[in-house]
């Protein structure tokens, strides 16, 4: 409970929401039942009236069923999910992936193709994530640093659809950042190398082995994430995302790497 209601794996709008309404902390229930729930599992709670356990239950409904239909609609949008059983598969719906002009901040300008991001803020991240996600299996895409503007700074990863689109500072997404720090739950460590202009950074996702790893200009960094089991489970989509602040990328999906 000392982390508060964004450790408990809540989207960062309904953690802003309950700090509105004052909620400090999650009540003992609400500690326990909402990672439960949150997980897809079937929970059963006999607590006192006062306790906590309407908030214990909506929090995690109004989650899921936000989830569920922005992936719904996002789907409209050329959507799809990447569960790759064998090499052949992940290339070809791989193919069909490109950085969402729907699933993404205003300010973070995204290229007809779907194949270049640009953010010209120079105090603030933009975010945005692609178009196909990943249930189960392995896949890889890669990022090229094309241009970095003054302070800028770009971080790469993983993230769900109910994810903020500040890439690494909730429970739903996984970061790495040109800095060589790796960041997740807001929490930054110390991981790979620096990168910038002219890098290309390698994004691994290996959901059979829960894990996420790097690479910058073909040179490995080693596993940098391993997964809790509710984002391994099959039933949430990992989406390739990236987070700018005044710089431009370019992505490449099922290409320039395997995804086996």
């Amino acid at each position: 409970m000392a982390g508060g209601f964004e450790s408990l794996g809540l989207m960062p709008e309904l953690v802003r929401g309950v700090d509105a309404m004052g909620w400090l902390l999650p009540s003992d229930v609400q500690d326990e039942a909402i990672p439960l729930l949150l997980g897809g599992g079937d929970v059963m709670v006999a607590a006192a009236t006062g306790s906590g356990k309407t908030g214990a239950f909506a929090l995690p409904v109004i989650q899921l069923v936000h989830e569920r239909r922005r992936q719904a609609a996002a789907s409209s949008h050329a959507r799809s999910a990447l569960a790759p059983g064998a090499e052949d598969n992940a290339v070809a719906d791989a193919s069909q992936c490109q950085m969402s002009h729907v699933d993404r901040e205003a300010a973070l300008a995204v290229s007809g193709d779907g194949t270049e991001c640009d953010s010209r803020a120079e105090k603030r991240w933009s975010g945005g994530r692609a178009s196909v996600g990943v249930l189960r299996g392995r896949a890889y895409f890669e990022m090229e640093v094309v241009e970095v503007r003054g302070s800028g700074v770009c971080r790469v990863g993983w993230a769900t659809a109910a994810a903020g689109f500040e890439l690494g500072t909730d429970a739903r997404s996984f970061g790495y950042g040109g800095t060589s720090k790796k960041s997740h739950r807001r929490k930054f460590e110390d991981y790979g190398v620096p990168y910038s202009t002219g890098d290309v950074v390698g994004c691994f996702l290996d959901l059979d082995a829960r894990e996420m790893s790097y690479s910058v200009n073909g040179a490995g960094l080693g596993v940098a994430f391993r997964l809790p089991d509710e984002l391994a489970s099959g039933r949430t989509a990992l989406y390739p995302a990236v987070c700018l602040k005044n710089a431009r990328v370019a992505l490449r999906f099922g290409s320039g790497g395997s995804a086996s």
